[in-house]
């Protein structure tokens, strides 16, 4: 996954400066970013600040590490009722 070269401060300053009339082309020149990148950015992060930002990705980064902490729960739960339907037939119902 590409890593975004604007932190947080820079994204809300552009978007700010965008809110604010600022062309956009000329918001995506100063930055270096593309317009669909702008518009992405806007559509996501409209009308937060820094601080709501940096809990936003704060969020994110937790809701990634728990969904693959379930993944591999569920992969050795899946792995252990096999086990067990194998070891002790009839005990477990085969899905």
């Amino acid at each position: 996954m590409k890593r975004n070269k604007l932190s947080e401060t820079k994204i809300v300053e552009l978007l700010n400066d965008g809110a604010a009339g600022g062309a956009v082309e000329e918001l995506c020149r100063k930055y270096q970013i593309s317009t669909a990148t702008y518009y992405k950015l806007r559509t996501k992060y409209a009308g937060m600040s820094t601080g709501d930002l940096k809990r936003l990705k704060e969020l994110e980064e937790e809701n990634h590490r728990l969904k693959s902490m379930y993944a591999e729960v569920s992969l050795e739960h899946k792995i252990l009722k096999e086990v067990l339907a194998k070891k002790f037939p009839g005990l477990i119902e085969r899905n």
